[in-house]
This record gives C-alpha cells, structure tokens and sequence, in this order.
C-alpha cells in the first residue's frame, strides 16, 4: 500500500482531505491503495444524508470555534481534534463488503502488532476490550473506494459529546460518564505517542510513499471548494442557519 503524504505538514482543514481522498482516484499509480493519517483542529463532521441542525450544536460550535463540514460518505456525526487521528483508505474496489472488511483486518491487525485486544464490529467500528476507538464510513467513487475513519487517540471529550449534541438534550455529568464508558482513548492501552503511533501504523501499513506536489495541492484545493459550498454543508432547505 502506498502512503500519500504532503510537502508540508501544514494543518489544514478537514474539507481539504476529503478533497485529498478524491484526489488519489484521479492519480495515477500501479494499482496499490493509498492510505494517508491527518490530523485537524476541532471539527465536527456530519454524513451525506443528515440533517445539520438535528446532528450538530451550531451554537456550541461557533462559540467555542469548532468548525463543521459535510462528507459524501454515510454514517453518524463525529467530532475530531489534534489530539484524535484520522484515518483514509483508498482502493480499486467496487466491493463494499469486502473494502470494509479489507481494512478492518487491516486496523484490527495493526493495533494487535501493539498487543492490543483488537475487534471489529458489523457496525464499522474497531473495539479494544469491546469499547469503541474507532469509528469508520465508506463511499464510492467509480471503479474506487474510499474508507474513512476515526482513532481515538485521546480527545477533548466535553467538546467531543457537547458539540454533536442537539441544543435541547442538555449534557450533565452523567451523560458524559455513560459515552466515557463506551468507547476507549488509545493512549490508555499504549506508551506510544500520538506521533509515534502515527509512524508505526505508517510503518506497518505502507511499503511506500507518494509525495504529492504543491501543483497537487492546488488540485485538491480546486476540488474542496465543493466541500465549502454553504449549500453542500447546511443543505438548500437550511441556509439561513
């Protein structure tokens, strides 16, 4: 598999790599998937299909600077910062099932190299200990697939529940601690860094690289425009939110 990676390590926002993943489609390569690890400051995103304002708290969001974007992906809302790890896999596949399948093998046998009780669910979620720290969602492009997903390294979790909770379901302590229960941080299984786990899962997963150019860049920015759109994000029926 190769890895995708930028020339520079500049924090962008969460629309450009999705734009990147489009991107790979369009490269040309012998065939190998791409797989690529990004990071972005708080962001809530939101599937295809959902309707903005019963998934995320816009008022939560702008006050606290959280920004929000839609995906052409299924799936639920998820919040992620610096501190979470996002993951993308691209592959020549029209075979959802077997995609899906693919690359939770691929996670689950990664975390394991880490002496991890790694397990995957029907859900698209990876568990350690049967709690979730990753949750994942799929799209196709033609004769491409593209798998995208969370690891919950460690996470601002007040942000992480306040932030895709509609304004009227008030978040108390016990909230919190019923979500804390379900899911599960990577850093409480290893003594890895957040950077160190970065390169080894990079490591483990990829027998190469492709460095795109700042030509590349600029293509991918040309394609995020579309993620940007107001009427992409809120949906016709809500842009006066």
């Amino acid at each position: 598999m190769t890895y995708l990676s930028l020339p520079s390590d500049e924090t962008r926002r969460l629309s450009f790599y999705l734009a990147m993943e489009e991107y790979a489609t369009r490269s040309t390569n012998d065939g190998s998937p791409f797989f690529f690890l990004w990071q972005v400051e708080p962001t809530v995103i939101f599937g295809r299909h959902q309707v903005i304002e019963n998934e995320v708290n816009i008022t939560y969001c702008r006050e606290h600077g959280i920004q929000f974007y839609r995906r052409k992906s299924g799936g639920g809302c998820v919040y992620a910062d610096k501190s979470n790890v996002m993951m993308s896999y691209i592959t020549r596949s029209d075979q959802v099932q077997t995609t899906f399948k693919e690359y939770m093998q691929m996670v689950c046998s990664m975390l394991k190299e880490l002496g991890l009780d790694a397990t995957s669910t029907e859900n698209n979620d990876v568990l350690i200990g049967g709690r979730k720290v990753s949750g994942n969602a799929f799209y196709h492009l033609p004769g491409w697939s593209i798998v995208h997903g969370t690891m919950l390294f460690d996470t601002d979790m007040r942000h992480m529940l306040s932030a895709i909770t509609p304004p009227k379901q008030k978040l108390d302590k016990h909230g919190v601690e019923s979500v804390r229960q379900r899911i599960t941080l990577l850093k409480e299984h290893t003594d890895l860094s957040i950077e160190a786990f970065k390169d080894f899962a990079k490591q483990k997963l990829c027998s190469d690289e492709l460095k795109l150019t700042e030509e590349d860049v600029r293509n991918i920015e040309t394609i995020e425009q579309e993620y940007l759109n107001p009427e992409f994000i809120y949906g016709k029926e809500n842009m006066s939110l």
